[in-house]
């Protein structure tokens, strides 16, 4: 029996097994051969760094379908060489390359599992998380096998659609030609259902769920009883329509006995306005809804006017609002729209048009009025934007509505992918500069920042009207795009990349790609001051550097120390009370 065994083993490697006559059923256990191998090959692809830190269950998924993109390559090619007709090796050359394949794919499997524990470790301490256990694993593989599983079966129960297909068709046409066609037709609809009609039914689904949720209040979030908060007694704009975002920007953030506190005091009650989604029925009436809060408010007497673009549900980082406020000692305005219920993962794929027409809607009602005012008694106007509202904001800068009274400035934090703007300026930077922090003409108009600071060398005098971005270098809200598919990115080459991405993090044909598309959600569950979470000491050196506050380097890192502790206390409680 064991020469048996042996003699079946012998034939299989020097000869390729006899085609099937027909496919593997959708559960029974039936693989293809070069499927597995490929796919064992981008499963330990998977398990090398990328720019955050994974729990199990997360790099179980990534792992998951990571072996099966390899497996799906590998069987397609397979088959395609096939319907070509093309002869498989024999032999001792069939024997050699399944040898050396396995051989490689033993060796480097095993070297990634090895190291993957160190590498997420490393990755983690500097993070100043606490370190992953080797206990982690049988979550991975668990995780893994069911993901890799499930998609298996979705794409054999495809793959019966198109055999159904191609059986019918044949009747009809020539065996090629009909495959080909049906292969044609039915790639076509199920990219239709899955673009069009799915993601169509997903959207509405989506924001008839979480139009619910905005009705609701963020804990600690109560009516503001001082008229220079939309939403109090004295305001035009109801508290109950400013949604739950709304509620909590203007009934937070400190007070003039706040700003006193960590000042020279003197300070004045920081204006915010805030109009919700439900505050109007149409767009151009939530503008004008909010220039009146301004007009309202005596916005335009301060001297700091910032009309903020909102994250998917109406968010504005307290970060970015409060650190300004304190700057200017309360000497501000901030105002913000609503313009969606959808949370940031989703609106930045189904929000995009809305945000850009918000933005320049309101930009354009509020600056039409600012710049009928006297030049020295009018405030200094800024835009300012988080993660898509950064969106929002570069749909203003390359309107023509600023090209007769330009604005003096705008801080963009933590720019999306699908930013033009922001793009081009990276590429087009300057010769010597990095990626991960780019110099354009030696920082006259567009400078870059990170958690250290705005970045070294603009030797060029800042421009009347000021740009500024402030990125981390392990933001896959920033880093993400399509080209990482087939093409490695320039913030991963050595020399170019930020301190706060591992330096074992290498680029890999379609893994680099769902590595970072994975990381995306998890961008706001790492320790501030990494991946999309920017601390309160960034966005006031960012904004000290934008508005050319009045304090000086040493008030303004003072000012840090406090804001922090404030944060700090900020979110103890908080998570005392829930």
């Amino acid at each position: 029996m064991t020469t048996g065994v042996l003699d079946r083993a012998r034939d299989r490697l020097y000869e390729p097994r006899p085609p099937r006559r027909r496919a593997p059923g959708i559960v029974e256990l039936s693989f293809s051969a070069v499927g597995l191998v490929v796919g064992l090959s981008f499963f330990a692809l998977s398990l090398t760094p990328s720019l955050l830190p994974r729990e199990g269950w997360v790099q179980g998924i990534e792992s998951g379908v990571s072996f099966m993109v390899g497996y799906g390559i590998g069987a397609g090619l397979y088959a395609v060489a096939r319907f070509f007709t093309v002869p498989p090796a024999r032999g001792r050359v069939r024997a050699a390359l399944l040898v050396v394949s396995l051989g490689a794919i033993a060796v480097q499997a095993s070297f990634t599992i090895w190291a993957y524990v160190g590498w997420q470790n490393a990755t983690r301490l500097s993070f100043g998380m606490s370190p992953l256990s080797p206990l982690v694993w049988p979550v991975i593989v668990a995780v893994a096998a069911a993901t890799a599983a499930l998609l298996l079966v979705i794409a054999r129960l495809v793959r019966r659609l198109f055999r159904w297909g191609d059986a019918l068709a044949i009747r009809f046409l020539p065996r090629r030609l009909a495959v080909a066609l049906v292969g044609v037709v039915l790639t076509a609809l199920i990219w239709w259902v899955a673009s069009g009609a799915f993601v169509n039914a997903f959207f509405t689904f989506s924001n008839w769920t979480f139009s619910g949720r905005d009705l609701q209040t963020n804990p600690g979030a109560t009516q503001p009883e001082l008229a220079e908060k939309s939403g109090s007694p004295a305001s035009a704009v109801e508290w109950d329509d400013l949604g739950r975002q709304g509620r909590s920007f203007v009934s937070t953030g400190p007070t003039a006995s706040d700003l006193d506190e960590a000042g020279p005091g003197g300070a004045l009650e920081p204006i915010r306005a805030y109009v919700g989604l439900r505050s109007a029925d149409s767009l151009e009436e939530r503008a004008q809804l909010l220039l009146d809060e301004l007009v309202r408010t005596d916005a335009f007497d301060r001297e700091i006017l910032v009309v903020a673009t909102t994250t998917g549900t109406g968010y504005l980082d307290p970060h970015g609002v409060d650190s300004l406020e304190y700057l200017w000692n309360g000497d501000t305005a901030i105002a913000g729209v609503q313009y969606s219920y959808l949370p940031s993962w989703i609106s930045l794929l189904a929000d995009q048009a809305e945000v850009e027409e918000t933005s320049r809607v309101v930009f354009r009602t509020i600056h039409d009025y600012w710049s009928t005012l006297p030049d020295g008694s009018r405030p200094q106007l800024y835009l300012y934007g988080l993660s898509l509202g950064t969106t929002g904001v570069e749909a203003v800068l390359s309107s023509v509505d600023i090209l007769n009274e330009p604005i003096d400035g705008a801080l963009m934090t933590g720019p999306p992918f699908l930013n033009e703007m922001h793009y081009e300026i990276t590429r087009a930077r300057d010769d010597g500069s990095t990626a991960a922090l780019p110099l354009l003409n030696a920082g006259r108009t567009v400078r870059f920042a990170d958690e250290s600071g705005v970045v070294a060398g603009n030797t060029a005098p800042w421009g009347s009207t000021r740009l500024l971005y402030l990125q981390h270098g392990s933001d896959p809200v920033v880093w993400f795009n399509q080209q990482l598919a087939f093409e490695s990115p320039a913030w991963l080459i050595d020399g170019e990349r930020a301190p706060d991405v591992s330096a074992t993090m290498a680029w890999y044909p379609l893994v680099t790609l769902w590595q970072v598309l994975l990381d995306m959600p998890a961008a706001g569950s790492v320790p501030e001051g990494f991946g999309h979470l920017y601390t309160v000491t960034a966005n006031l050196q960012a904004w000290n550097a934008v508005t050319g506050s009045p304090l000086d380097d040493g008030d303004v890192a003072s000012l840090a120390d406090t804001l922090e502790r404030r944060a700090d206390a900020i979110e103890a409680e908080l998570e005392s009370s829930s």
